[in-house]
């Protein structure tokens, strides 16, 4: 049976594809919890042409996001807090403050995007990763200074 997805499902497949799948699945799983519609011979063209939106929308989005990983990881950031005498922070760097150093250089990410390996507690140049996605994960350099 063909189904068109309307959301991803892991294993099965993207959201906008047209699939073809086993009928039970499709009756009892797919379809009555919303994650796909029948593709009928008779609306087998308007799904149709609605995938090839969605793949060109996708294209777009893949190419925004690439030059926005170039972008991400030919810059470097600098954070400047109080230090104790051994160069330790009052405290630490966290994802909150990373997304708000590249918002004011005009990259706009979440902080949940942010991903630090080992906490920031010292001064140095640190490397954070931002997930864009699940392919593209550029590495930021950070470096924490004295005020």
């Amino acid at each position: 049976m063909k189904v068109f997805l309307k959301q991803d499902i892991e294993r099965v497949g993207m959201a906008g594809e047209i699939i073809g799948v086993s009928e039970g699945y499709a009756r009892n799983f797919l379809i009555p919890r919303g994650f796909a519609i029948a593709v009928t011979s008779e609306n087998e063209a308007f799904y149709t042409s609605r995938l090839k939106k969605l793949e060109h929308r996708k294209e777009v989005i893949e190419n925004k996001t690439s030059m926005l990983a170039e972008k991400i990881a030919h810059l470097g950031i600098t954070i400047h807090r109080k230090l104790h005498d051994d160069g330790k922070l009052y405290g630490s760097i966290n994802q909150t403050e990373i997304a708000e150093a590249l918002a004011k250089q005009g990259i706009n990410v979440a902080k949940n995007q942010v991903q630090i390996e080992k906490s920031i507690k010292e001064k140095g140049t640190y490397s954070v990763t931002i997930k864009l996605t699940s392919r593209l994960q550029p590495s930021l350099k950070v470096h924490v200074a004295s005020e």
